[in-house]
Order: structure tokens, then sequence, then C-alpha cells
């Protein structure tokens, strides 16, 4: 007996040992001490170094001490020794915070110039996901004599906002002997077509501009133009730059002001300065457009004009064109799913069947609206695809004694959506399909679903699209859409998009709730259906957000000629705008053609994934195969 207590007594030290070994640290706050946090973080964004201190010295017991020195170190880092900066990296391995931290340092290595640390430095940051620091990497290695100009067009051929790296890269060629004048030239179209002006009048001056005159060109670009191009080659380019500018507000008048004076440009000049008006007109959708990407072929194209020259082929419904031009296309774009299926489109058009089935064949596979369509050209239909087997319980106790969920929880609990996502993101880094299945389960019972969505979204081979595409609120959902006459699958799968079922969602542009209603937008519903004691307090009730969500979707059903393919866009941009969209149509589109088409980037990417999310919905409540080429339909001028 004596034995078997001292052995049961061993046992239970041990398990006490190997528990406390892997106890979770105890995250409770009090409001206070959470107040306190909240203040550090908004002062270290202020740039207040000295509330920072302040206010860390009163964290000091704060159970998250890697965030309270992250920002206290954040706050002074320019001042900080690299001994300092090495001791935190060190105390934190392998953290999301202290990749932050040394993402924060990399770019103060790069722009101050001390590329033996930013060397020794830049294999080791993790996310590599800040592109000013590919711009620093690529400086130290033409600094150390490395032909890195091929690279460099490759990276530098979408406009950025982030262009101190950017700026000291194209500066870098320069003055090795890299870049010539046409390289610096396109540059600074590239950066007209979305960069800030400010960066745009540096390039222009680096590349030989007078700075006045260049802002002559951004500002009042025609007074540059009413002058002609000029004699040298950086007042021509001024000018080539000013009708681009002048084409943003009238594409007529810009290329009627090239048509009288293109003799005096050389034929490149003439093919760049038709390729700035075009991308402005492309964007207005006007069925001008098309024409001036022909008296363009064969200028050097930014990614984002290469994207509009082919949608306005698509829109056009000239194919022999839109397959020659996707030829064109960068590596990157051109194995982009978006251009592989219209790719397929234009071969099967053009009477190459055997090789538009090769296209669709090589992205059927995937679960995305693309993806979708292309599996309906095999002559499939789409369905849910077989589920895997159910997590266990022993494989989703690890993820909720994971101590970066957990803090990814707190965070969460704080409205901190930033840094937890951060955290949850950094913990799902080389798991494999079982990991993520379970950490989406552990996601599911912790109430945030937009995680689970998230999660299980990443994997691969083993599915599971009841995490991939929950249900909450179905009895509220259903009461709410049958009473409209809604598709319950196209409202899920507006939410899907819109706020991943978090009840207290806000946007940067102040939309709440899981349909994110805007306050006016929300006002107005409540005013038309009726709801005299609405308050705005009530947006992010469930109840409230869906009766005036769903009742806001029929509005712009019944605007927007019954298409759930215009109402999707009308929700998203406001029903003006997709109404100007297609009153611009020459002719019918496919509504997978009206979508790509959508000048918006947010609300053309916006319309594909609702809508394949509602064709998902669809297989998934009325257990049958479903056309999502069918539910967008075709879009029609008036």
């Amino acid at each position: 007996m004596r034995k078997y207590l001292k052995n049961s007594l061993l046992f239970l030290a041990a398990f006490l040992v190997l528990t406390a070994a892997h106890a979770l640290p105890d995250l409770s706050t009090t409001t206070f001490q959470d107040e306190a946090f909240l203040e550090l973080r908004d002062a270290v964004r202020k740039q207040d170094s000295a509330k920072a201190e302040q206010l860390a010295r009163t964290l000091s017991d704060y159970p998250v001490p890697s965030y309270v020195e992250y920002y206290r170190l954040k706050s002074r880092l320019e001042t900080a020794s690299e001994t300092e900066i090495l001791g935190y990296i060190s105390r934190y391995p392998n953290t999301a915070i202290a990749d932050r931290l040394r993402n924060d340092w990399l770019l103060l290595l790069g722009k101050n110039g001390q590329w033996s640390t930013f060397d020794r430095e830049y294999p080791l940051f993790q996310l590599k996901d800040d592109f000013q620091l590919r711009c620093y990497a690529m400086i130290s290695r033409a600094l150390k004599g490395e032909d890195v100009t091929a690279d460099a067009r490759r990276l530098l051929d979408v406009p950025r906002k982030n262009n101190d790296g950017c700026y000291a890269l194209i500066s870098t060629l320069k003055q090795n002997g890299r870049f010539n004048a046409d390289d610096l030239w396109f540059q600074v179209r590239t950066a007209a077509e979305g960069s800030p002006v400010a960066f745009v009048k540096r390039l222009g001056i680096l590349a030989g501009a007078q700075p006045a005159e260049v802002s002559r060109a951004l500002e009042v670009p025609a007074t540059v133009l009413s002058k002609g191009p000029g004699s040298g080659q950086a007042a021509r380019q001024v000018f080539i730059l000013a009708l681009g500018q002048l084409a943003k507000k009238d594409h007529q008048q810009a290329a009627d002001s090239l048509r009288g004076v293109e003799a005096q440009l050389t034929p490149s000049e003439q093919k760049a300065a038709w390729a700035q008006i075009a991308l402005p007109a492309s964007i207005s959708l006007a069925p001008a457009a098309l024409s001036y990407w022909k008296s363009a072929d064969g200028a050097p194209l930014s990614s984002h004009a290469q994207e509009w020259r082919v949608r306005m082929a698509l829109r056009s419904h000239d194919w022999e064109s839109l397959d020659a031009w996707i030829d064109n296309m960068s590596d990157r774009l051109m194995n982009d799913v978006t251009w592989v299926y219209w790719k397929g489109r234009a071969r099967q058009s053009l009477g190459d069947n055997a090789e538009a089935r090769r296209y669709f064949a090589s992205i059927a596979d995937q679960y995305s609206f693309y993806g979708q369509l292309a599996l309906e050209e095999l002559g499939k239909k789409i369905t849910i695809p077989g589920m895997a087997k159910p997590v266990t319980e022993a494989e989703v106790a690890p993820m909720a004694q994971n101590a970066g969920f957990q803090l990814a929880l707190k965070f969460f609990s704080m409205n901190m959506r930033f840094e937890g996502i951060r955290e949850w993101n950094w913990q799902l880094r080389n798991m494999n399909d079982r990991q993520l299945l379970a950490v989406a389960e552990f996601a599911k019972r912790s109430g945030v679903l937009d995680r689970m969505v998230n999660t299980s979204d990443r994997t691969r081979e083993e599915v599971n699209f009841a995490q991939r595409f929950p249900m909450p609120f179905k009895d509220n959902m259903k009461i709410a859409t049958k009473e409209l006459g809604l598709d319950m699958s196209w409202a899920y799968g507006l939410i899907r998009q819109e706020s991943r079922f978090v009840m207290h969602a806000r946007s940067s542009a102040g939309a709440s709730g899981l349909m994110q209603l805007m306050p006016a937008t929300a006002r107005l519903v409540a005013k038309k259906i009726g709801f005299v004691d609405y308050t705005a307090s009530q947006i992010n009730s469930l109840e409230t957000n869906i009766l005036l969500g769903t009742n806001y979707l029929k509005m712009m059903m019944d605007e927007l000629d019954n298409s759930e393919t215009l109402a999707t866009a009308g929700y998203n941009a406001g029903p003006g705008r997709p109404r100007a969209w297609r009153n611009r149509l020459t002719r019918t589109v496919e509504g997978a053609i009206f979508a790509e088409t959508i000048p918006f980037n947010e609300t053309r990417d916006y319309v594909k994934k609702v809508m394949s999310n509602a064709t998902y919905y669809a297989a998934l409540t009325e257990g049958r195969p479903q056309s999502l080429k069918k539910r967008m339909g075709k879009v029609s001028p008036p």
C-alpha cells in the first residue's frame, strides 16, 4: 500500500510538472489596464514617445509584456541601440511581434543604408510581406555589383503607396547606369496610375524634368498640352504625362490633343501617349478605349494597364485581341486564375477547343469564382466536395492550449482585430490540413467564425465546407429572406464576404454589423420600411442588422433589373454606379464579363466572391448541383 501511494504521488507530481510546463498564461486583466494598453498603442501610432514611455511604466505587470516592450521600443526605434533590439528579439523568439519589430528595424536600416546589418537580418524576417523591404533588399544586391535590372522592372511595374524604398531603388539603378531614361519615364507613368502625387513629382525630377513642369502636368495638364510637346525628351515625356492626367477627366479631349501633335513624337512616344489615354478611358468604361489600346500596341505597360487592356477587349468580345494581349502579360498575370480562364475562353471562341479545355482543366479544381466557371466550361456543375473526416478531441486539444491563439482571442475581445489576426495567422504557418481543420474547429467553439472560415479556407486536400461556409442565425435568415422573396444562399454569400459573421464588425468607412451597413443607409432603410423606433445604437443587433440588410438587398434587386450580379455591386458601391457601368455597355454581356470589368477594385473582387459564395451555399442548402454562370446571368444596356 505504501509503495502504491508513493508511486501515485510521484505520478501526480510528474503530472503537475507537465501541466505547469504547458499551462497557458493568465491573460486576465482589469478594464483600467486594458485602457492603458490601448492608449499606449495609440501613443506609438501618434509618435508620442514621452506618453508611450509614461504609459509603459504603468503596465509593468500587464500579462502581455512582449507587446508592452514592443510599443516602448517602437516609440524610440531610431535612437535604440542594436543591442536593445536584438535583446528584445531574443527574449521573444519565433513570435509575430518580434518579427514585426524586425520588420520595423529593417525599414530603418534600409532607409539609413546600413547594408551589412540589413543583409544579416533580412533573411531572418519570416513574413516577407513588406514591399519596401523587397526594394531595399534589391538595392543591397545592386550595390554589391549584381545586375538586378530585370528583377527591378518586374517588381516596380505597379503603382505603390509606400514609396521610400521604391524611390531609393529607382535612384540607385539610375546612378549605376542600369535604368536609362526610358526606364525612368516608365516609372513616372506607372506611378501616375495610382501613387501619391508627391512621389510622381519626385520621379519626374529624377528623370530629368523641371519641378514646375511636372507639377503643371499633374495639376493643370491643359496648360502643358496647349504649348505642345516641346523639343527635348523630358519635355515630350511631361507632355505625355499631362495627356494621361487630362484623360482622367476627358479622354476625348486628350485624344484630340494627341492627334494634333502626334507627328512631333517618336514612334515609341506615340504608343506610350496612347497608353496614357487608354488606361483612364478604360477605367471610365469608354467604348473608345479599345481603339486607344490598339494605337498603343507595343508600348511598355504596367501590370495594372495590361489587365485593363484585356478587360476592354473582353467587354467588346474582341477575342482575338484578348488572346494576343494575355500572351503579352507578365508571367505573374498569365498564371493568375483570372487570365487563365479568359485565355481558355478566347481559345474556345477562336475554335481551339482542345487548348481551351487544357486551360479550364488547369484551374477547375480551385474553389473560387473562376475555378467554378472553368468547371462549368468542362460540362460539369458546382457541387460540394467530399467532406474531410471530422477532427477528434485529441486534434483540437493542442490548439486550445496554444498560447498564440489565446493571445489572439484576448486581442479580439479588446477589438484589436489587426493584432489578433496577425497573432492567429502566425500560428498557422507550416500547419498541415488536419491541424488547420482542428484550429478551425477551435475557432468555432471560441465563437470567432471569421477565423474558422479563414483558417479552413487554407486547406488543400482535406476540405470541410461546413467550416468554410457556415450558416449561423439560420432561423433569423430564413424568416428575413422568405418574407422578402430573397435567395437565402445569396444573402449568406454576401454576409460571408462582408463580415465573415463577426457580429460587431466595423469597417474603416464606418459600416457595421453582420451585413456591414453604413449609418446613413441603415437610417434610410429603416425609414422606408416603417421602422419608426430605430436608433443608431441598434445597428449591431442581430435581428435589426439582418432586417435592415436584407431589406437593403431587396431594394437593390428592385432598382437593378432583379439581377443578383447588379444588386451585389449596388450593395457594395451604391445603386448609381452599377447602373452607370451597365449604361456604358454597347452590347449584352455575360454577368462574369460585367463583373470582371467593374472599375472599382474592391467592388469587382466583392461581386465575384459573393456570387461564388452564394453558389456554394445553394449547393449546401439545396443538395443539388449548381450553375454559377446561370446565377450571374447576363447584363444588357438599357
